[in-house]
């Protein structure tokens, strides 16, 4: 269960290698989470950040995930469950692609909206039924402000978290009444390690920002974390502008 703070005691993330996802595993750590399970394929990328948690003081646990995969989803999560409850899952993998290569490639394109979308809503949906019937838990979903509004630079991607984007809101007022939050977080270009030497923006953000803003949307109950918060606000002037001046934008 979560303690008086909105701090949970035990944390899934989909996704075990995201730099986001860690980072947000290592402030709830320092906060009293006890129990972390990272999902995703095996790799000693992934047995590292295990380890790492582990140093912290964390209960660190490993499982095999695989978004494209979704048939298996069920049970590999169903396992995590049937272990003892989970107060939060973090929803945290996902794929940029190259946006000219997988316009040139539909194959390429379709596995960004595989992993981004259908794999999403497959993981989210099972998720989302083990904390409904355990009755209490937060379900938080990494989206993007790229989906907010199609770019020329970026429209497959976008497109991919535009439908999770959709998804989470309604599967958040589906779990109204249950116990269960559903929290969306849109974060901007977010610096890290998998960035580096890509484009740069004047909101740009981090891991370590984005996990903070995690908790505090965890703190408020909040269904929706904009990261940096000024972004709420951009966001929705861009919404509205004419396609003509928006594809004139820098942006």
């Amino acid at each position: 269960m979560k303690d008086a703070f909105g701090i949970p005691q035990s944390l899934l993330i989909l996704g075990g290698t995201s730099e986001i996802g860690l980072a947000t595993a290592r402030r709830l750590i320092a906060r009293r989470t006890r129990t972390v399970w990272l999902a995703g394929r095996p790799s000693p990328a992934l047995d590292t950040s295990a380890e790492r948690l582990r140093r912290l003081g964390a209960e660190v646990r490993t499982v095999a995930f695989d978004a494209l995969d979704p048939g298996s989803h069920p049970e590999t999560l169903g396992k995590v469950f049937a272990e003892g409850d989970i107060d939060m899952v973090l929803l945290a993998f996902g794929i940029p692609g190259d946006q000219a290569h997988d316009e040139a490639d539909p194959l390429a394109a379709v596995r960004v909206a595989q992993t981004n979308y259908t794999g999403a809503v497959s993981a989210g949906l099972v998720c989302a039924g083990a904390l409904q019937t355990q009755g209490h838990g937060s379900l938080v979903v990494l989206s993007s402000v790229a989906g907010e509004r199609a770019r020329r630079v970026d429209f497959i991607y976008g497109s991919s978290k535009a439908g999770l984007d959709v998804f989470t809101q309604g599967l958040g007022d589906a779990m109204q009444g249950t116990g269960v939050q559903v929290m969306t977080v849109r974060p901007g270009f977010v610096r890290s390690g998998k960035t580096a030497g890509h484009e740069r923006t004047p909101l740009a953000t981090t891991p370590d920002a984005v996990a903070a803003a995690i908790e505090l949307g965890l703190r408020r109950r909040s269904e929706a974390v904009w990261v940096p918060g000024a972004l709420r606000v951009v966001m929705s002037a861009l919404r509205h502008l004419p396609r003509p001046l928006f594809r004139r934008l820098p942006v």
